[in-house]
Protein backbone atom coordinates (compact mmCIF):
# COMPACT_ATOMS: atom_id res chain seq x y z
CA UNK A 1 0.00 0.00 0.00
CA UNK A 2 1.28 3.75 -0.84
CA UNK A 3 1.20 6.31 1.57
CA UNK A 4 1.17 9.70 1.24
CA UNK A 5 3.48 12.32 3.48
CA UNK A 6 0.12 13.28 5.16
CA UNK A 7 -0.85 10.01 5.79
CA UNK A 8 2.16 8.86 7.63
CA UNK A 9 2.41 11.93 9.39
CA UNK A 10 -0.75 11.27 10.74
CA UNK A 11 0.20 7.45 12.15
CA UNK A 12 3.11 9.17 13.31
CA UNK A 13 1.06 11.99 15.56
CA UNK A 14 -0.70 9.21 16.84
CA UNK A 15 1.76 7.30 18.63
CA UNK A 16 2.27 7.93 21.85
CA UNK A 17 5.17 10.35 22.23
CA UNK A 18 8.31 8.72 23.22
CA UNK A 19 10.54 10.48 26.07
CA UNK A 20 12.51 13.58 25.99
CA UNK A 21 15.92 13.40 27.73
CA UNK A 22 16.09 9.67 28.94
CA UNK A 23 14.84 6.62 27.85
CA UNK A 24 15.79 3.00 27.18
CA UNK A 25 17.72 1.23 25.13
CA UNK A 26 15.52 -1.51 23.24
CA UNK A 27 18.00 -3.55 20.88
CA UNK A 28 21.42 -3.87 20.36
CA UNK A 29 23.05 -5.03 17.22
CA UNK A 30 26.14 -5.81 15.19
CA UNK A 31 26.63 -6.22 11.82
CA UNK A 32 29.16 -8.16 10.49
CA UNK A 33 28.69 -8.25 6.92
CA UNK A 34 26.11 -6.62 4.65
CA UNK A 35 22.95 -7.88 5.51
CA UNK A 36 24.10 -9.65 8.80
CA UNK A 37 22.78 -9.14 11.98
CA UNK A 38 23.58 -9.86 15.27
CA UNK A 39 22.37 -9.37 18.66
CA UNK A 40 25.10 -10.14 21.27
CA UNK A 41 23.67 -10.04 25.07
CA UNK A 42 26.44 -7.14 25.86
CA UNK A 43 27.13 -4.95 23.16
CA UNK A 44 30.94 -3.34 23.67
CA UNK A 45 31.36 0.00 22.40
CA UNK A 46 34.91 1.19 22.04
CA UNK A 47 36.23 4.84 21.26
CA UNK A 48 38.65 3.11 18.73
CA UNK A 49 36.58 0.62 17.43
CA UNK A 50 33.17 1.46 17.10
CA UNK A 51 30.46 -1.10 18.63
CA UNK A 52 32.55 -4.42 19.10
CA UNK A 53 31.97 -7.16 15.90
CA UNK A 54 30.33 -4.58 13.59
CA UNK A 55 31.48 -4.62 10.54
CA UNK A 56 32.05 -0.36 10.82
CA UNK A 57 35.76 -1.13 12.26
CA UNK A 58 36.49 -3.07 8.35
CA UNK A 59 34.78 -0.72 6.48
CA UNK A 60 32.31 1.99 6.77
CA UNK A 61 29.92 3.73 4.04
CA UNK A 62 31.66 6.73 5.24
CA UNK A 63 35.96 7.32 4.96
CA UNK A 64 38.27 9.29 6.03
CA UNK A 65 40.88 10.77 3.52
CA UNK A 66 43.56 8.22 4.78
CA UNK A 67 40.64 5.25 4.08
CA UNK A 68 39.78 4.67 7.97
CA UNK A 69 36.22 4.52 8.56
CA UNK A 70 34.99 7.72 9.74
CA UNK A 71 34.63 7.12 13.36
CA UNK A 72 31.24 9.77 13.17
CA UNK A 73 29.31 6.99 12.21
CA UNK A 74 30.58 4.48 14.58
CA UNK A 75 27.05 4.04 16.09
CA UNK A 76 23.70 4.05 14.33
CA UNK A 77 20.89 4.98 16.61
CA UNK A 78 16.90 4.97 15.61
CA UNK A 79 13.93 5.98 17.22
CA UNK A 80 12.23 2.55 18.52
CA UNK A 81 8.58 3.92 17.92
CA UNK A 82 8.74 5.22 14.48
CA UNK A 83 11.01 1.86 13.22
CA UNK A 84 7.75 -0.24 15.00
CA UNK A 85 5.09 1.88 13.39
CA UNK A 86 7.11 1.93 9.70
CA UNK A 87 7.49 -2.08 10.61
CA UNK A 88 3.82 -2.69 10.79
CA UNK A 89 2.92 -0.23 7.73
CA UNK A 90 5.27 -1.94 5.66
CA UNK A 91 4.65 -5.68 6.70
CA UNK A 92 8.30 -6.48 7.41
CA UNK A 93 9.59 -6.85 10.70
CA UNK A 94 13.50 -7.34 9.59
CA UNK A 95 16.14 -5.45 12.15
CA UNK A 96 16.76 -2.21 10.43
CA UNK A 97 20.60 -3.38 11.32
CA UNK A 98 21.25 0.11 13.50
CA UNK A 99 23.29 -0.21 16.40
CA UNK A 100 20.97 0.77 18.97
CA UNK A 101 16.95 1.20 19.22
CA UNK A 102 16.10 3.70 21.81
CA UNK A 103 12.62 4.57 23.39
CA UNK A 104 13.03 8.15 23.24
CA UNK A 105 12.98 11.32 21.11
CA UNK A 106 16.14 12.07 18.75
CA UNK A 107 14.51 15.13 17.40
CA UNK A 108 17.70 17.71 16.38
CA UNK A 109 16.05 20.22 18.47
CA UNK A 110 16.55 17.74 21.96
CA UNK A 111 19.69 16.40 20.79
CA UNK A 112 21.42 18.89 18.71
CA UNK A 113 24.97 17.69 17.15
CA UNK A 114 27.52 17.42 19.78
CA UNK A 115 24.93 15.92 22.38
CA UNK A 116 26.28 13.49 24.59
CA UNK A 117 24.23 10.31 25.66
CA UNK A 118 25.20 8.06 28.05
CA UNK A 119 23.91 4.18 26.92
CA UNK A 120 24.63 1.56 29.69
CA UNK A 121 28.12 2.50 30.62
CA UNK A 122 29.57 4.28 27.40
CA UNK A 123 28.61 7.62 25.83
CA UNK A 124 28.21 8.46 22.26
CA UNK A 125 28.13 11.87 21.04
CA UNK A 126 25.50 12.91 17.90
CA UNK A 127 27.48 13.35 14.81
CA UNK A 128 26.89 15.81 12.32
CA UNK A 129 26.35 12.90 9.50
CA UNK A 130 22.50 12.72 9.09
CA UNK A 131 20.92 9.21 8.19
CA UNK A 132 18.12 9.81 6.06
CA UNK A 133 17.71 6.14 5.52
CA UNK A 134 19.18 4.09 2.19
CA UNK A 135 17.78 2.25 -1.24
CA UNK A 136 17.79 -1.25 1.19
CA UNK A 137 15.43 0.22 3.60
CA UNK A 138 13.70 1.85 0.85
CA UNK A 139 13.46 -2.28 -0.58
CA UNK A 140 12.20 -2.91 3.13
CA UNK A 141 9.48 -0.45 3.59
CA UNK A 142 8.80 1.21 -0.15
CA UNK A 143 9.97 4.91 -1.61
CA UNK A 144 7.10 6.50 -0.24
CA UNK A 145 8.71 5.70 3.09
CA UNK A 146 11.64 7.00 1.87
CA UNK A 147 10.13 10.02 0.58
CA UNK A 148 8.45 11.24 4.45
CA UNK A 149 12.05 10.41 5.90
CA UNK A 150 13.72 12.84 3.81
CA UNK A 151 10.94 15.58 3.39
CA UNK A 152 12.38 18.80 4.17
CA UNK A 153 10.20 19.30 6.79
CA UNK A 154 10.65 15.78 8.43
CA UNK A 155 14.62 16.60 8.81
CA UNK A 156 14.92 18.03 12.20
CA UNK A 157 12.69 14.88 13.36
CA UNK A 158 15.18 12.49 12.51
CA UNK A 159 12.80 9.68 11.80
CA UNK A 160 15.47 7.21 10.65
CA UNK A 161 17.79 8.07 13.94
CA UNK A 162 21.22 9.57 14.12
CA UNK A 163 24.36 8.41 13.61
CA UNK A 164 26.82 9.02 16.66
CA UNK A 165 30.76 8.36 17.93
CA UNK A 166 31.93 6.61 20.64
CA UNK A 167 33.49 8.77 23.00
CA UNK A 168 33.50 6.51 26.52
CA UNK A 169 34.21 3.00 25.88
CA UNK A 170 31.43 0.71 28.08
CA UNK A 171 28.71 -1.96 27.48
CA UNK A 172 25.33 -1.61 26.50
CA UNK A 173 22.12 -4.20 26.75
CA UNK A 174 19.11 -3.65 26.01
CA UNK A 175 16.75 -2.35 28.83
CA UNK A 176 19.94 0.28 29.86
CA UNK A 177 19.12 3.42 30.17
CA UNK A 178 19.45 6.17 27.79
CA UNK A 179 19.94 9.34 28.73
CA UNK A 180 21.35 12.69 27.53
CA UNK A 181 24.28 13.86 29.41
CA UNK A 182 24.66 18.22 30.31
CA UNK A 183 27.81 20.14 29.39
CA UNK A 184 30.72 18.28 30.17
CA UNK A 185 29.43 15.36 31.30
CA UNK A 186 30.84 12.09 29.89
CA UNK A 187 33.82 13.19 28.92
CA UNK A 188 37.20 11.16 29.35
CA UNK A 189 37.81 10.70 33.35
CA UNK A 190 33.95 12.42 33.60
CA UNK A 191 31.72 12.08 36.12
CA UNK A 192 30.34 8.16 36.01
CA UNK A 193 26.50 7.25 36.48
CA UNK A 194 25.58 7.00 40.39
CA UNK A 195 28.83 9.30 41.26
Amino acid sequence: MAWSIAALDERLAALASAPVGAGRVTSVCVRPGPDGREHPEVLQLSPERGALGDRWERRAWVRLSDGRSDPRVQVAVAPARVIAMIQELSGCDRHPGDTLLVDMDLEARHLPVGSRIRVGTAVVEVSDVENDACAKFAARHGDDVLAWIRAPQNRERRLRGLYARVVQAGEVRAGDLAQVLGPGEGDAGGRQPGA
